[in-house]
């Protein structure tokens, strides 16, 4: 049993709805995921960074807090912790040189690193020989530069993250618009086609409903005329086809009733006349059941 519509006009519809269905997922895809590409650099590149530099100044701090509590007390230092300490500052800067993301962003680490490296081995000896004045106050100002260029490591890049984050906003709304724009095209084609799409089939649905109301009302010689090759088509040529076999009988029958007013007419022919009337209420018995149907529809 034939279930579809055969129209070039519905296929190129069902196909114009499903690419434009397809570009808006593709486009959406596209756009989230540029955006989301923008929001993981910022968390991947500099996010990590000032995490860094916040841990190798926190390691930093608790050295030299050590290093000034053992002079101020006269103790000696404790090595366990300036040791893990030193440790915890190397692992967070070598994870730093492997996340270098912005402009000028290398040299200033390289710099730490070298201030570093001067820093660790002065503590080492400090440990060796704690107690002197002269080794302590090196230790202060060699902290204080290198704990001014981590505030600055960690502001270069704060600062990143500002500015990429104003951008992904600025991004984010001018995805926005296009989307916008894209959505709107697509629902003006497909607003469009659907009513050029229902224009046409209500037209003909329209033409094949007057003509069936014209064969219920006896009007055998009305003609259904429809342009195609789907059902619809088909339709009207049953249609047609119908209405001549009913328009036969019924001009038969009138020349024969307008031929001889004044025949007498046997059993036969009143028999044959019953049957006559019989079949043209069955076919008006299909045509409003088929009438019914469409009004369902």
């Amino acid at each position: 049993m034939k279930t579809s519509i055969r129209s070039k006009r519905f296929t190129f519809g069902m196909v114009l709805f499903l690419v434009i269905i397809l570009l808006l997922s593709v486009s959406s895809a596209f756009y989230l995921n540029r955006l989301s590409g923008k929001t993981n650099a910022i968390l991947k590149e500099n996010h990590y960074s000032v995490v860094y530099a916040q841990d190798m100044s926190e390691n930093l701090t608790n050295i030299n807090q050590g290093i000034v509590n053992c002079f101020l007390t006269n103790k000696n230092p404790d090595t366990m912790v300036i040791n893990k300490q030193l440790k915890l500052f190397n692992k967070s800067l070598e994870l730093e040189k492997n996340n270098i993301t912005e402009p000028g962003e290398d040299k200033l680490v390289s710099g730490i690193e070298s201030d570093y490296i001067e820093y660790r081995d002065s503590v080492l000896k400090f440990i060796i020989s704690p107690n002197p004045a002269t080794n302590v106050l090196p230790l202060q100002k060699k902290f204080d530069t290198l704990y001014h260029q981590l505030m600055l490591l960690s502001q270069m890049n704060e600062k990143a993250i500002e500015e990429k984050t104003d951008d992904a906003k600025v991004y984010a709304k001018k995805v926005t618009l296009q989307m916008t724009f894209i959505g709107t095209m697509c629902f003006l084609i497909a607003y469009g086609f659907t009513f050029v799409f229902s224009s046409y089939f209500n037209e003909r649905f329209y033409r094949l409903y007057n003509g069936i109301k014209e064969l219920v009302s006896s009007n055998y010689s009305n003609r259904v005329y429809l342009e195609g090759n789907d059902e619809l088509y088909e339709i009207s040529l049953v249609f047609n086809e119908m209405a001549e076999k009913l328009n036969k009988p019924q001009q038969k029958m009138s020349v024969n009733l307008h031929a001889d007013p004044g025949k007498d007419y046997n059993l036969n022919d009143i028999q044959e006349l019953k049957n006559l009337l019989l079949r043209i209420k069955s076919e008006e018995a299909q045509a409003i059941e088929l009438i019914s149907r469409l009004e369902k529809k």
